[in-house]
């Protein structure tokens, strides 16, 4: 065994230039699929981070069948309840209580159509991004009047408002179907570069939008962020279950969003498709160079199977050559991905604005590097290659002495 070792080593170095060709199109192929894995990674938790950070959060619970109607009437029930269960609950992080409500916005010279959200201002800055995304203005400053308003930065344009200015929240009231008016002051402006946030909503103190909507102690949803982010992903959750009571309904950001998991799936599957195609410019890379390495050293195998070489060695001798190729590029490729990867951690890709499956991208996109892309791919095209050079080591096996000699001439 380790005879066949060093010779195949010996071998591989005898024609430098194929060997660096060959190990360099294999080495390509594996770097580019740790890259391609690494970028997918990072634009999966880019893509969560957005969704679940500006204002989602990574769960929600609301009254069954809400979230398809928005009736300001289906309020949570027990909600006393169940924000003390919230604030004891080990998995929770930061829950936030709000109410949400169609509404008009109007100024002196235009309206438009809004979701109101009455927010806890101190909850919500640990939940969601609003605050962090403030252009002018304040967000809610502490001593703030209760009729203060924050919107985004385009329905401001729109409405041709700015901070100080008066608007007018218009909002059907619970049972009396009454319509309710009140003044406010834009005490805020943000831009979060997301056109739902941006144009569609306007956020107001949590007590005065129940005041306005006649809810009392009510509300429509608490938004959750968790200590452990998977949580949010894991549809069967017993989390989720246990807050499904009583006619309401909790939820992680998978459920709210099916259409981002349906992403991350066809993400996986392009990883899938961009490995076969890689695999297959190194199955070729590498019976290119093992045959071109055969037929050079015809003669020498020739006269190995007349002194007695059995065949089966001789085909072993080709498949430890072909490990000992892979080797060589794995380690190239390993280093040549790591390199590539480490520039576009520090360099990223900037998607800022664009939209995809419903999420739009607020930061950068920067590769993110695994421990199993440097183990699993390698390991992958070291088991590949040596699969692939079987059809060499089969070929090279049923040479009788005489048609090797001939053919070396």
């Amino acid at each position: 065994m380790i005879m066949f070792i060093k010779l195949a080593w010996r071998n591989i170095f005898r024609n430098k230039r194929r060997t660096a060709i060959a190990s360099t199109v294999v080495a390509i192929g594996l770097a580019s699929l740790i890259f391609v894995d690494a970028l997918m990674i990072g634009m999966e938790r880019d893509m969560i981070k957005s969704a679940t950070e500006s204002f989602m959060g990574e769960g929600q619970i609301h009254r069954e069948g809400f979230q398809e109607t928005y009736a300001v009437e289906k309020t949570i029930a027990n909600l006393d309840s169940l924000t003390g269960r919230l604030a004891h609950e080990e998995l929770v992080e930061n829950f936030s209580v709000r109410v949400l409500s169609y509404a008009a916005i109007s100024s002196p010279v235009n309206m438009r159509s809004v979701t109101m959200v009455g927010i806890n201002p101190e909850s919500e800055k640990h939940l969601s991004q609003i605050d962090d995304a403030m252009e002018k203005g304040s967000y809610f400053e502490a001593g703030g009047g209760e009729r203060n308003l924050v919107i985004g930065r385009e329905l401001a344009e729109r409405l041709e408002v700015g901070v100080g200015d008066r608007v007018v929240l218009t909002a059907a009231q619970v049972q009396t179907d009454n319509l309710a008016q009140e003044l406010f002051r834009v005490s805020g402006i943000y831009f979060m570069n997301v056109d739902e946030l941006d144009k569609g909503m306007a956020f107001v103190r949590l007590d005065k939008a129940r005041e306005m909507l006649n809810l009392g102690d009510s509300a429509h949803e608490i938004a959750i962020d968790f200590r452990q982010s998977s949580v949010g992903r894991q549809k069967d959750h017993p989390f989720w279950d246990e807050y499904s009571r009583l006619g309401n309904t909790a939820e992680g950001w998978a459920e709210l969003m099916p259409q981002l998991q349906t992403a991350f799936e066809l993400s996986r599957f392009s990883i899938y498709i961009t490995g076969l195609i890689l695999f297959g410019v190194v199955a070729l890379g590498i019976i290119n160079a093992l045959f071109m390495s055969l037929y050079e050293r015809m003669y020498e195998f020739g006269v190995l199977l007349a002194v007695g070489t059995r065949k089966a060695e001789l085909a072993r001798l080709i498949v430890f050559e072909a490990g000992a190729l892979a080797i060589v590029s794995s380690v190239a490729g390993i280093v040549l991905g790591f390199i590539v990867n480490y520039i576009f951690t520090h360099v990223g890709f900037d998607f800022t604005g664009s939209e995809y499956s419903g999420v739009t991208f607020r930061e950068p996109l920067y590769p993110v590097m695994t421990a199993g892309q440097f183990i699993l791919y390698p390991i992958l095209v070291f088991v590949f290659t040596l699969i692939v050079s079987l059809y060499p080591a089969i070929y090279a096996a049923r040479l009788t002495p005489v048609n090797a000699m001939r053919k070396a001439h």
